[in-house]
């Protein structure tokens, strides 16, 4: 069976990493500087931070907001959990707000809606990689002088009027590199800012809250006179995930090419079915197609005829609002009829669909 996700590694890159285990050179040095480099080239955006987990990166995101517990952010339930659980680690109050049902991403208007005095940050995710009305929600966190985070857990690479996740004018953009996504460096996420200030506390912030230019003296000893202002997290990626990551971005742009050619394939395909049609897809943005989001009348019918004809499909996530660590149960209308309809199959770089299969 095609599965729906399978990690991507480079071939020819054991000799590269035998070479780093034994350098006596382990942690954050040279391979994590040229996988920050290469990102922010791919990006075009020079503030980025690459981070040793994305569940790190969204912690450091939140110290760099300066989040306290109670505090309240609004976010979407239709979502990984690993976007959400950090909220509840750092005690704030989660707002959720409802998601437009043919896109999966959140309502301008429910966000609007839910904004009030007491509103600190909006995460707004982009759902397998399919973009949200990200001008529009910018928009919105400008006129309250709220922050907006784009969480693009599963969007690396996909492009709003031909410009990439992370240099798109959002404050704040979060990146994963689990197993599964791409590029993967087997763990690990990273961080990329609008604001140079932000971008600077959160440099210390993911290393302990130290500013490494002035930690040390000139007889490498710990400065005593170097203070510690910020909290911080151990959150620096290693050499072996960062030389990982470099080999990746030499690949990415080929491997979501195929993933795009996949995805045009399936819309002929789905064309033929009367009951399914694809998610609806933001005018002027390209999804990275990690996978092939369809909305079907008979949901679990679905998945059993494409799982018997070889093709692993799956609804990916469950709606978060059902889970009582968030202490927000609340229904929404347009998160239930998504979840209801919402089907993922298969469109990796791993396999190439032909447009006239049988599916």
């Amino acid at each position: 069976m095609i599965p729906i996700f399978k990690p991507y590694m480079p071939e020819n890159i054991t000799s590269g990493i035998h070479d780093i285990l034994y350098s006596g050179k382990l942690s954050y040095g040279v391979n994590g500087k040229e996988f920050e480099d290469k990102l922010s080239n791919y990006i075009g955006n020079n503030k980025v931070l690459t981070i040793s987990s994305y569940n790190q990166a969204l912690l450091i995101v939140l110290s760099t907001l300066g989040l306290k517990p109670g505090d309240e952010i609004i976010a979407s339930p239709v979502s990984c959990l690993a976007s959400n659980q950090p909220f509840v680690v750092k005690g704030l109050k989660v707002i959720w707000a409802d998601i437009d049902p043919l896109l999966g991403t959140l309502s301008i208007d429910d966000v609007r809606s839910r904004i009030t005095s007491n509103t600190k940050a909006i995460f707004h995710n982009h759902y397998c990689g399919y973009l949200g009305n990200i001008n529009e929600m910018n928009a919105l966190g400008k006129e309250f002088g709220i922050p907006v985070i784009d969480d693009c857990i599963e969007a690396f690479g996909s492009e709003l009027d031909g410009k990439k996740t992370g240099n798109l004018g959002t404050d704040i953009t979060v990146f994963s590199f689990q197993t599964v996504r791409l590029p993967n460096t087997i763990e690990g996420g990273a961080l990329v800012f609008s604001n140079q200030k932000m971008f600077e506390n959160a440099k210390k912030i993911r290393d302990y809250g130290i500013e490494r230019a002035n930690f040390r003296d000139n007889l490498n000893e710990i400065n005593s006179k170097c203070d510690i202002k910020l909290e911080g997290y151990g959150a620096l990626m290693g050499e072996i995930n960062s030389f990982i990551g470099v080999k990746q971005l030499d690949c990415i742009d080929d491997l979501i090419q195929k993933q795009r050619s996949n995805s045009k394939n399936w819309t002929k395909v789905i064309s033929k079915y009367k009951d399914i049609k694809q998610i609806n897809i933001i005018k002027n943005t390209s999804p990275n197609n990690w996978v092939y989001g369809i909305l079907a009348d008979n949901k679990i019918e679905l998945i059993k005829i494409f799982r018997n004809q070889g093709y692993y499909a799956t609804s990916v996530h469950i709606n978060n609002n059902i889970y009582s660590v968030f202490k927000n149960n609340t229904e929404l209308k347009g998160v239930s009829e998504f979840m209801n309809h919402f089907v993922a199959i298969p469109c990796g770089w791993w396999f190439n669909l032909n447009e006239d299969s049988n599916a």
